[in-house]
């Protein structure tokens, strides 16, 4: 019996169904969260292998508070720390895991999650699971979330925001941060789309706004997008990840991360700070070439380009795998009305970026 037929070919109706697809090496590829290309740097994997090579195990075997915090894992929190400037952090399994984490844990009954209306759907997941209040924001409403705050009664105010918006690219807005010290909020800052892509050392919003980590602070980072590898951290002030440690269920529950990738996003990390300066050019002259040419205001190296209809993205994505570039075509319910999502990887040649871009701009002038 099929038991979702219905469903299926609604979503086959709407322009929305959804398949995988391995695409070829050859593949010119805009699409994906590989910012800094280094995903494809056979020295980043010869890095990693070299760190495991020796050790008496290459697998975590259990969660991270029984057997399987590994010394691997904590050098890259400390490193992590270090270039960050804050006191703890945590290495979970993934982006969508670490918002969980969080989210779920933070948020207790008799407090007010203040959360921006375009957060990843993995925090709009956990918001649902918590015992507390959740109030959403207009995006990057500064003046919303201040009258919000301003009549909130909560024991304790948390503030959830994305460092760049993964769909409109757009960075927070500066202010947040000095809302949340006003009103005593702790402020989540999930930078998996900034961090290693803005800032002087390109350490992500913090870094941009000249911001020292203070005990309210969180940051989220993920490692399968700039760095190349798959996981996530948070850091925070030593009480809050104590906390977290003790009461995160994605933390308890979960095997700790992959060890591999864990020496892979350390040396990732390392390319990035050693390398900062001439990376950073190279993205801020990407993002200046597709803000030119597609019309767009982006602040990292994400551009998203309204088209709003479901089947003329799709058709974009085909007129464009036909020259041998893929760019998404992101439909609901990712984004409100579909959008074409091009990425200006520094892993994919200045030439074929600049072409990808005029295919676009040519379909939805």
């Amino acid at each position: 019996m099929n038991y979702y037929d219905k469903e299926l070919a609604a979503l086959r109706h709407a322009g929305r169904f959804r398949t995988r697809r391995v695409f070829g090496a050859e593949t010119v590829d805009l699409a994906s969260n590989d910012y800094l290309g280094l995903a494809e740097k056979p020295e980043m994997f010869d890095a990693a292998v070299a760190r495991l090579h020796g050790e008496k195990v290459h697998a975590p075997k259990a969660s991270m508070l029984v057997n399987g915090y590994h010394a691997i894992h904590r050098e890259f929190e400390d490193a992590l720390c270090e270039a960050n400037g804050f006191e703890a952090g945590i290495v979970m399994g993934s982006g969508f895991n670490a918002n969980l984490a969080m989210i779920e844990a933070l948020v207790r009954r008799g407090d007010e999650l203040f959360m921006d209306a375009k957060y990843h759907a993995s925090g709009v997941l956990a918001a649902k699971l918590v015992e507390g209040k959740v109030t959403y924001f207009g995006h990057n409403d500064i003046r919303e979330l201040e009258a919000k705050l301003a009549v909130s009664d909560a024991r304790r105010r948390i503030i959830a925001v994305e460092g760049i918006y993964s769909m409109d690219g757009d960075l927070m807005a500066r202010e947040i941060f000095d809302i949340a010290e006003r009103h005593d909020a702790l402020l989540i800052v999930d930078e998996a789309h900034s961090s290693g892509v803005v800032g002087p050392r390109l350490l992500g919003v913090f870094d941009l706004y000249g911001i020292t980590p203070k005990p309210n602070h969180l940051k989220m980072g993920t490692l399968g997008k700039a760095y190349g590898s798959f996981g996530a951290y948070v850091l925070a002030s030593r009480h809050i990840t104590d906390y977290l440690l003790n009461r995160a269920k994605p933390v308890i529950y979960a095997t700790a991360p992959s060890l591999f990738d864990t020496a892979l996003a350390h040396a990732s990390l390392r390319h990035i700070l050693e390398h900062a300066g001439e990376l950073h050019e190279q993205i801020e002259a990407r993002r200046a070439m597709m803000n030119a040419m597609l019309g767009i205001n982006a602040d990292g190296l994400i551009a998203a380009v309204p088209v709003g209809d479901n089947r003329k993205v799709m058709d974009i994505q085909a007129a464009l795998l036909e020259e041998g570039m893929l760019v998404g075509a992101i439909r609901q319910p990712t984004v409100e009305r579909a959008i074409v999502r091009l990425i200006g990887r520094l892993g994919v040649d200045e030439a074929a970026l600049r072409r990808g871009c005029e295919i676009v701009a040519r379909w939805v002038k």
